[in-house]
């Protein structure tokens, strides 16, 4: 009886056991992060995507028209001065040349005929065999004679020349850019074929919208490579169009390095411009830290607790001023104000998240614009 006795008080205490409320583990609590407002005076950045060019580009193209016997030459070549790019069939122009030289062949034969006889009726003149107008006209026949000659002599040499231009050879050193001819196509004279450019002096070439003409001529410029983002260097406005471009109504600006700097040609550039905008009244926050309250804008502002590792969030309202590429332009709120910068759409009203002790030290405080 002792032993149903002691089972039943055992079983007793594990049914109370089971039926105990327990108690709940704290949750969590969601770390986020979160930019300090500030309204200090500072300068808009704008980025402009351009290209890397040389500042001494040329088009190279065959002075004569005709079926192009070979091609020399290949994209991110290294030509010099002199050097074959391509060759042009040259069948037609030595017939050509041939002709011309037969030609003035004539037409020497022609002069020394006209200027002998001249001579004859010189001498003849003396004892008045013969009339002055005898006289007159082989002096001018010799004339005319001699002057297809010369004629004669220079279309010669422009056939010669004309010869020499069905090759085409590299007016200066430089890299191949382009190449638009192959072997078997036909050109047209003067039709651009191929382009040289010169590795020595690099330029980032950007479009600059007519709206910020103004400003960009004033402001302070950096450029980094999309090989390498985190190397900026710092570079100078060489030249600015006076003229916008028909197609895109922007104007072409040209920037150069201030330290001489190697730039692979044809890369892709930015150039981060800095601009006093003059303002204080306005801070910058990134893109993510913008959502809507009843479809005005608004930010997720962290309120610290006592121990300042934690805090509650509330919606509050701000006026946007401007957007940018990644961030926003506000006004309305306090400065100082902790105003979360991303996970936006978990919050809650209320919501107790903690502050990463780390965003301190990553997140880059934003000065105002």
């Amino acid at each position: 009886m002792k032993t149903i006795h002691s089972l039943s008080l055992l079983a007793a205490a594990v049914l109370l056991a089971a039926c105990a409320p327990k108690t709940p583990t704290p949750e969590a609590l969601r770390p986020v992060r979160t930019v300090e407002l500030h309204y200090d005076a500072a300068g808009e950045t704008h980025r402009y995507v351009g290209t890397v060019r040389a500042r001494h580009e040329v088009d190279e193209a065959f002075r004569v028209a005709g079926r192009v016997a070979q091609r020399r030459v290949e994209v991110g070549q290294l030509v010099h001065q002199g050097d074959v790019i391509g060759v042009i069939e040259d069948a037609d122009y030595r017939l050509a040349l041939d002709a011309a030289q037969q030609q003035a062949i004539a037409a020497a034969s022609q002069a020394r005929q006209a200027e002998a006889d001249r001579n004859r009726l010189n001498a003849l003149k003396a004892d008045g065999s013969v009339s002055d107008s005898d006289d007159e006209r082989a002096r001018t026949a010799a004339q005319t004679s001699a002057a297809n000659a010369q004629a004669q002599a220079r279309q010669l040499e422009l056939a010669r020349n004309r010869l020499g231009y069905t090759v085409l050879r590299a007016s200066r050193t430089g890299v191949v850019t382009s190449v638009r001819f192959e072997a078997g196509q036909v050109v047209a004279e003067g039709q651009p074929v191929v382009t040289i450019a010169a590795e020595g002096e690099p330029e980032i070439v950007v479009d600059v919208p007519e709206d910020q003409l103004a400003d960009f001529r004033k402001a302070e410029y950096q450029a980094t490579l999309a090989s390498a983002p985190d190397q900026a260097f710092a570079v100078t406005l060489r030249e600015l169009a006076p003229q916008a471009a028909a197609q895109t109504r922007t104007f072409q600006a040209r920037l150069k390095p201030v330290s001489p700097r190697n730039l692979p040609l044809g890369a892709t550039a930015s150039v981060i411009v800095q601009q006093e905008s003059g303002r204080s009244d306005v801070a910058a926050i990134p893109a993510s830290a913008i959502t809507q309250d009843h479809g005005k804008p608004a930010v997720w502002v962290a309120r610290p607790g006592t121990g300042g590792a934690s805090a509650s969030v509330q919606l509050a309202s701000v006026t946007v001023q401007s957007y940018r590429s990644d961030q926003v332009l506000v006004s309305g709120l306090p400065a100082g104000t902790l105003v979360v910068t991303a996970g936006v759409q978990k919050m809650a009203p209320g919501l107790h998240v903690a502050l990463e002790s780390a965003a301190a030290a990553t997140e880059p405080k934003v000065a105002a614009r």
